[in-house]
């Protein structure tokens, strides 16, 4: 199972065994601005330290977000094309699930990720498998204001790092990135429950900074 994320500055590619619960190699690099150019070049380093060739892949997994339009389109593009190539099946993953898997905690969590604009992609967990609520993007002091004492929960990822003054439980113990290893092993887990995983398409939950202009000029041909 080849699994990668580009939702987050975490470009992370893994390889899971498909018949067992071993991550046969992984790759992981943060850089929010070279997604496209680093993709790749970590798949390939994946696939040779586990000496396997792509070919052998039997199951693509990837992140949906959510994340910026820009660097989540990378990954899923990436992985449609390569379940295209191999006729494989695409299995979609929330972000936020993986990070929230990563954590390993037993108890309610939040995960909270950089949306930019002063926001975060955030949900509430019941506990590292089991998400509470819908994936959501905010502004950190509107969810203080507005979600009665998310501030003394426990919170995971880089968007609560960033925000510590609202998430104040923030976990500095635990991975505040993607882990292609922890999505890959999540997949795995539900795809062994017999669970549906989600289509790939993104998660970006707000509207594109482009638009059409409202009073431009047409110009037709003499």
């Amino acid at each position: 199972m080849l699994a990668l994320d580009t939702a987050t500055p975490a470009v992370t590619v893994a390889l899971h065994d498909a018949d067992g619960d071993r991550t046969l190699a992984s790759a992981h690099q943060v850089d929010a601005r070279r997604h496209g150019e680093l993709l790749l070049p970590c798949v390939d380093a994946v696939l040779a330290e586990a000496g396997r060739k792509l070919a052998e892949v039997t199951d693509v997994v990837v992140g949906v977000g959510p994340g910026p339009y820009t660097g989540l389109r990378v990954g899923l593009a990436t992985a449609e094309a390569f379940a295209a190539a191999l006729g494989q099946r695409v299995h979609g993953v929330c972000t936020l699930d993986g990070i929230a898997y990563a954590s390993g905690l037993a108890e309610p969590f939040v995960v909270a990720t950089d949306a930019r604009r002063k926001e975060v992609y955030w949900a509430r967990y019941a506990d590292a498998r089991t998400r509470s609520t819908d994936p959501a993007v905010d502004r950190p002091a509107e969810i203080e204001a507005r979600e009665e004492g998310i501030g003394a929960l426990p919170a995971v990822g880089a968007g609560a790092v960033l925000y510590e003054s609202v998430f104040r439980g923030v976990r500095h113990d635990l991975p505040a990135d993607q882990s292609a290893a922890a999505l890959a092993r999540l997949a795995a887990e539900r795809l062994a429950r017999g669970e549906e995983l989600l289509p790939p398409r993104p998660l970006y939950l707000r509207r594109p900074d482009a638009q059409v202009p409202a009073n431009y000029k047409v110009v037709t041909p003499r």
